[in-house]
């Protein structure tokens, strides 16, 4: 029988923000005066606001972080948890972890708990790493013995033996993140919540970490982990959770949850079209910018269908010019688990762009992707100081399908087994 360790349910919260209205617009000298006389009925409305919250999702200065979530997870299960930035991830480890109260609902957590939501969360700055993992151990209701037992391996995983007696005030940020991360898997709580605090770490112990938190979970505690990298998410967790504007969209297994928010995402940045005209609510610099991209074969007809081998085609739009400055143009290639599979630019075959550049042809290939979909991004990037102009994220969107490369009827695999298939030869030698 299922044995819950966590349950939540209808779990919401909301917050009150602030509505800044017209309060920049130039005002008449009438219009200052009469504020000036309504102001204490205003401020005292607004004093009774502060600790009411309707029930509408309309209303204009409230915000709901979360709303009627429910879910359940077994002792010794690793859940996912995915979505875009904003959507509630964050907030609801902030009240598992009792930071932050929930506003309607209520979660039962049995058993003790460690999280790692925010760099230097529960640290002391004036206190030593030494000291803090003493601390930290302590308010997690552990023993000095059995903290002093964990301490070596504490200390030796995050990699600061020669820093262990100085204050953390003076560890850089990757520090703080190493120490902060092995506290919380040494230390062995029932249940482990970690936000994507691993992204601040470097490369190798970013590996270090999804291979600790492997060994977690095979060794049967729990863990709620939120992940933008698709890859560990599959890697690590058999189920998982989508959440999208504080609400559950999708739940269970976790290849069908993170394959229906990759649809989502690519269709909702990209769209499945091979001619996108750019929204102008998302540039931020009006005055230069990406407007139009449409993709191509090399035969010029239009596609977002490619066979392994092939090249693709960009044709690429801009308006307007960044002062005078010569800038490059990069395209950046995610495949669909959000692993980085390749760049480009421009700078690489020397041609600097000008104000004079209206339209440019990207060609990109031979693909020797695996089968699956895959998104391009564009950047402009001034060629002197290295100043971003515009990004265009997820502009555009292909297909690697399935065939046969080398002409044997093997298919080339997906990418769960690699990001490309490179050209190859087999042959027995007497």
């Amino acid at each position: 029988m299922p044995n819950p360790i966590i349950k939540v349910n209808n779990l919401s919260k909301c917050y009150r923000i602030g509505v800044q209205g017209d309060r920049w617009r130039y005002k008449t000298l009438r219009e200052t005066i009469m504020d000036g006389i309504t102001a204490p009925i205003r401020n005292f409305a607004k004093l009774q606001n502060l600790t009411k919250f309707g029930t509408s999702d309309d209303e204009k200065d409230v915000i709901w972080a979360l709303k009627d979530v429910s879910f359940e997870v077994n002792e010794g299960e690793v859940l996912g948890i995915i979505g875009n930035n904003g959507v509630g991830k964050s907030t609801l480890l902030k009240i598992l972890s009792r930071i932050t109260e929930p506003t309607e609902g209520f979660a039962e957590l049995r058993g003790s708990v460690s999280s790692l939501l925010e760099i230097g969360v529960g640290f002391h700055p004036e206190l030593t790493g030494r000291e803090n993992i003493f601390l930290n151990g302590a308010i997690l209701g552990m023993r000095k013995r059995e903290i002093e037992e964990r301490f070596d391996d504490i200390v030796a995983f995050a990699e600061i033996e020669k820093f262990i007696n100085t204050p953390i005030k003076r560890y850089s940020s990757g520090m703080w993140v190493r120490l902060a991360f092995a506290i919380a898997a040494h230390l062995e709580t029932e249940i482990l919540l970690v936000d994507e605090v691993l992204a601040y770490g470097d490369i190798a112990f970013q590996k270090k970490c999804l291979g600790k938190m492997g060994d977690i979970a095979k060794g049967g505690r729990t863990v709620l982990f939120i992940s933008h990298n698709m890859e560990a998410i599959r890697n690590l967790c058999k189920r998982a959770i989508w959440l999208d504007k504080g609400r559950i969209v999708k739940r269970g297994a976790v290849d069908e949850v993170v394959r229906d928010y990759r649809d989502n995402q690519i269709k909702r940045f990209a769209g499945s079209s091979y001619i996108v005209e750019r929204n102008l609510e998302d540039v931020n610099n009006k005055s230069f910018y990406f407007s139009h991209v449409e993709m191509l074969n090399t035969a010029g007809e239009h596609t977002n269908i490619f066979r392994y081998n092939e090249r693709l085609v960009l044709l690429v739009d801009l308006v307007g010019y960044p002062a005078t400055r010569a800038y490059n143009v990069e395209f950046r290639i995610h495949n669909e688990l959000e692993q980085f599979v390749s760049i480009g630019s421009s700078a690489f075959h020397g041609l600097l762009l000008n104000k004079n550049t209206k339209r440019l042809r990207i060609e990109i290939g031979p693909l020797i992707l695996t089968s699956g979909r895959y998104t391009i991004s564009l950047s402009a990037v001034d060629s002197v100081t290295g100043i971003r102009y515009d990004d265009w994220v997820r502009c555009g969107a292909f297909d690697i399908v399935e065939c046969s490369p080398f002409g044997f009827g093997h298919e080339i695999p997906t990418n769960r087994e690699g990001v490309c298939v490179l050209q190859q030869s087999f042959r027995q030698v007497e």
